[in-house]
């Protein structure tokens, strides 16, 4: 099974991203599935049921998410229903709409699709994600699963790093968000899970991990919080994770760093 991981998408030039690039990439690997991250999908903070609809159908099978779930809280019930092939972290309390984790069907094989935050650094006190796995982990039969999947949206590589050797070898497969930043360690574990810490953004490539550049400097000047901008051209990345899955032996074979570039 082969299967791509797209890094956080922001913003409409990030939704344009995916549109002109994704087909590239699909010709060239031929995926088995495409998972990405979309906290940042409209506008730069949280999803809508439009933009959620938009990545569908440019070629999205799975979305998760992060800390920006539910910054449109009027769009949560939506975005977040049972039959949207969507998760929001599992760490989150339970009250809100959504779920952390969700079985996906492929024709290879059932896939389970976990989501989790970090807490180092982070601003709220959600629930232990070491502990939430173990939870999740729990409650499912493995014998009936292809290959388990851990989207890990956290601020510090400390903490993804200790998670991935945590799940290693019950989780296949862990990708790290969030900081929109890609890491140079795309590896199998010594168990074969296949890790890296963060797979990057897609969206606006010379900017402030997708913000307007000149602002950004600006507000680290002055020491004021201006509105931040997303550009709507420019160069733009495309950044994620090929991963070759053995869903026979049930180990990663390969984990491969990806970045495509372009002009929009």
């Amino acid at each position: 099974m082969k299967i791509l991981f797209i890094g956080d998408i922001y913003g409409k030039l990030g939704r344009e991203t995916i549109k002109k690039i994704l087909p590239k990439i699909k010709k060239e690997h031929k995926p088995d599935l495409i998972i990405a991250n979309a906290e940042n999908s409209a506008h730069g903070s949280g999803i809508t049921e439009t933009t959620q609809s938009e990545l569908k159908e440019s070629g999205i099978h799975f979305i998760t998410m992060g800390d920006h779930a539910f910054d449109r809280p009027e769009q949560a019930n939506v975005c977040f229903a049972d039959s949207q092939p969507i998760i929001r972290p599992a760490n989150l309390p339970d009250q809100l709409p959504g779920h952390g984790h969700k079985i996906f069907k492929t024709k290879l094989g059932d896939v389970l699709i976990i989501n989790l935050l970090g807490r180092v650094n982070m601003p709220f006190q959600y629930d232990c994600p070491f502990k939430k796995f173990d939870e999740i982990y729990k409650s499912y039969d493995h014998e009936k699963i292809a290959t388990t999947i851990v989207d890990f949206h956290g601020e510090t590589t400390a903490e993804k790093i200790c998670f991935g050797h945590y799940v290693d070898g019950r989780a296949h497969i862990v990708v790290g968000t969030h900081t929109h930043v890609p890491t140079a360690d795309a590896r199998l574990l010594p168990k074969k899970t296949a890790y890296i810490t963060d797979i990057g953004m897609t969206g606006a490539y010379n900017e402030s991990i997708g913000i307007d550049l000149s602002l950004a400097i600006k507000t680290l000047i002055d020491q004021v919080k201006y509105k931040r901008t997303i550009p709507d051209s420019g160069e733009v990345i495309l950044s994620g994770a090929l991963i070759n899955f053995d869903t026979t032996r049930k180990k990663a074979k390969s984990i491969t760093q990806i970045q495509y570039f372009d002009k929009i």
